[in-house]
């Protein structure tokens, strides 16, 4: 049995995922404890079965918002919770099983190693992964090496993470943005704006198909202008922050070198 941490969780949002949303907690649960779900409005039934595995399961511990609000602000609502409750840290992933538990404890190791750090995961794509996605999702990186100088977020979407709770809920908090898709960017971006290093673990990605019990709530058109819309804001607050970043960048490589 897993010993239960008093300073890092398991934080899963989840909207509709059906059935994969059970069996992703089940397998979180296998190498970490505790695992908190965030049911983020669901309308499919699937809160049901993983508060039948809370009632039985201490480790385990159910959120239930009243209405969809999106990924963001499930996370928000959890961080929230966390925080109260004494945790320092939280790993978020995807409720749809594409994210491999198995390397749970790598992240939190990660993590409990450099408790400052942003520990994020870098996708390695196997043939399900969408081309269209592949394609989106260099542009989204090559924009966010630009905002923060190239300060080493190996991929900028990809949601299974560990973040330290604290400036976490400090740069949400501070903006009306990161509650829906754009959430994984740009809090990458505005985390290493505040001096966070990420630290970068190669992960596998999978993308179930329908007849797999895959569920995707990405909407090309619409996730994609929110993203561009992301982006064209934190151009701007880069810009703002140049002299900063300069700095910080020269002192590091003038770190590096002594």
């Amino acid at each position: 049995m897993t010993t239960p941490s008093h300073t890092h969780l398991v934080l899963i949002p989840s909207y509709n995922t059906g059935p994969k949303l059970a069996s992703t907690v089940r397998e979180a649960r296998q190498f970490w404890a505790p695992v908190w779900i965030v049911v983020d409005g669901s309308t499919d039934g699937s809160e049901v079965p993983v508060l039948q595995m809370a009632a039985q399961d201490p480790q385990i511990k159910v959120l239930v918002l009243p209405q969809n609000q999106g990924k963001g602000a499930a996370v928000l609502h959890g961080l929230v919770a966390a925080q109260a409750a004494g945790f320092t840290h939280a790993l978020t992933m995807d409720s749809d099983g594409q994210h491999p538990s198995v390397q749970i404890p790598e992240f939190m190791a990660a993590s409990l190693s450099h408790p400052s750090a942003l520990v994020l995961g870098k996708p390695v794509f196997d043939a399900s992964a969408p081309f269209e996605r592949v394609a989106g999702r260099k542009l989204s990186n090559g924009a966010a090496h630009l905002e923060t100088l190239w300060a080493g977020i190996g991929d900028s979407l990809y949601g299974m993470r560990v973040y330290p709770i604290i400036p976490l809920r400090e740069v949400m908090e501070a903006s009306p943005w990161m509650r829906r898709f754009d959430f994984d960017p740009e809090v990458a971006v505005r985390l290493c704006w505040k001096g966070l290093q990420p630290i970068n673990i190669d992960s596998p990605v999978r993308y179930f198909k329908a007849a797999e019990g895959g569920v995707s709530h990405y909407h090309y058109v619409r996730d994609n202008i929110l993203i561009t819309s992301m982006h064209a804001r934190l151009l701007a607050g880069f810009l703002l922050r140049l002299p900063m970043l300069l700095w910080r960048r020269m002192a590091a490589e003038s770190a590096r070198s002594a």
